[in-house]
């Protein structure tokens, strides 16, 4: 690496390098970088504070279906599993599920919990 040292006051200031070179070391910082989220991201899956969704899920996700359903479809839940993990009726689960109710924050901060998601999961 080519490098000119500007000094003031008797003390290195500046490091100046050509611009290829300056290129070249950006592009290998953002490499490191992006290595380095990929293994916080992998760390954060193994300690299971972040999990993997299939595509199909995602796609599911914005495809406008009940995100409800979704979630609890994924989870390998019926309405009445759910109903009795979210301490809520399993025809309140219905209704969310089919449109007829919202559900309130309570209930669907259970039905968050129940399922391991953020309440943001299921309102979208």
């Amino acid at each position: 690496m080519s490098v000119q040292i500007i000094e003031r006051d008797g003390r290195p200031e500046w490091a100046v390098i050509p611009y290829a070179e300056y290129q070249r070391m950006v592009a290998r910082l953002e490499e490191l970088q992006d290595v380095a989220d990929a293994e916080a991201a992998l760390a954060a899956i193994e300690r299971g504070d972040e999990e993997l969704i299939p595509g199909e899920i995602v796609d599911r996700l914005h495809g406008g279906e009940n995100r409800l359903k979704i979630w609890r479809e994924y989870r390998g839940l019926t309405q009445a599993a759910l109903a009795g993990a979210a301490d809520v009726s399993q025809g309140m689960i219905t209704m969310i599920e089919t449109g007829r109710r919202g559900g309130s924050v309570a209930v669907l901060k259970r039905l968050a919990g129940a399922l391991r998601l953020e309440v943001d999961d299921l309102t979208g």
